[in-house]
């Protein structure tokens, strides 16, 4: 996205240059040709319909050439491809903490391959932090109580800086750490080089069989709670009869207040996890609630919604 990001970037300054020096250069001139002099005025002109059409249109076409330019950017920036490999950031003060699909963590470093669509889903542990990498020309806050996400793809094998640009603190300036690009060979041999207790998906699994989870969500009909296989993308069906995806933020939601959003058909019993479990056993028990689904790679669009009314096949609550 770097190249794109800095070619809008060259055009608004070029552009920007060029009107300043436009502007000063007719100032020059006007003060020079009119200046006070014996018998010399400037013409004054009283309307003139061509001229004004004119600094209307052209400036309303270059800025409609921006605007549409830069929501090209935006949106590309925020839609994360099909099949990205996604990795869950936890910031705090003052460091990042990430943990990959395979169950590999880190602090302050992030590895990943050249080449290949990296996918961030974030949060805070305390107060607003902000991933910024310049090299990828990224960077997005990151919320305290919800998810937000970036994405990228490294296309160059190297080290890069990695900031918090959102000032969160005494130590705000020591919240730094680095984007480690390697190649593909070296990275599989990376994450082959052990540390990991097992994958993401696996830790979470295991977590829901500690909280109990299993007694209520099962996987046929006798459960109090909805069955979670295939949930995640999908649209819910809720009590007050407004429709939702299932994304992270939502099973995030679930599990910390589960009497939010109240699933259609169901009755607002399952207990309050806020404060009983961390980040990183949230993102798992997310990521768990993920690999159930056929496709748990995320959201890629919006699927058709469930009429009104209807009772919702594999909801979550």
């Amino acid at each position: 996205m770097a190249g794109n990001v800095d070619a809008l970037f060259v055009f608004l300054l070029l552009l920007s240059g060029f009107m300043c020096a436009a502007i000063f250069t007719l100032i020059l001139v006007f003060a020079t040709k009119y200046r006070r002099r014996r018998g010399h005025e400037a013409e004054q002109i009283e309307g003139s319909t061509p001229l004004e059409l004119t600094w209307s249109i052209v400036p309303l076409g270059i800025f409609m050439l921006i605007f549409l330019w830069g929501a090209a950017i935006y949106f590309h920036e925020r839609t994360p491809p099909r099949g990205a490999t996604e990795v869950y950031v936890v910031a705090k003060q003052w460091m990042w903490k990430l943990e990959h699909q395979e169950g590999q963590r880190e602090i302050n470093e992030l590895h990943v391959p050249v080449g290949r669509d990296v996918k961030m889903i974030m949060t805070s542990q305390d107060v607003i932090h902000s991933f910024y990498v310049p090299a990828f020309r990224i960077k997005q806050d990151v919320l305290p109580g919800r998810y937000t996400t970036a994405w990228f793809r490294a296309t160059r094998a190297g080290t890069y800086h990695l900031f918090c640009a959102e000032y969160c603190g005494t130590q705000h300036s020591g919240m730094i750490g680095q984007v480690v690009v390697m190649e593909p060979a070296q990275y599989e041999a990376w994450l082959g080089g052990g540390g990991a207790a097992g994958s993401l998906a696996s830790n979470g699994q295991s977590i829901f069989q500690q909280l109990g989870c299993p007694t209520c969500h099962r996987s046929d009909t006798q459960g109090r709670g909805p069955n979670l296989a295939g949930v995640f993308g999908k649209p819910v069906l809720l009590e007050d009869g407004r429709i939702v995806v299932a994304d992270e933020n939502y099973v995030r939601e679930s599990i910390l207040n589960p009497s939010a959003k109240i699933v259609s058909g169901f009755k607002p019993i399952m207990p309050v996890f806020q404060g009983l479990v961390s980040e990183e056993q949230l993102a798992a028990l997310v990521e768990y609630v993920k690999s159930l689904s056929p496709n748990p790679a995320g959201v890629a669009g919006t699927p058709s919604l469930i009429p009104a009314g209807t009772q919702p096949q594999n909801p979550k609550e």
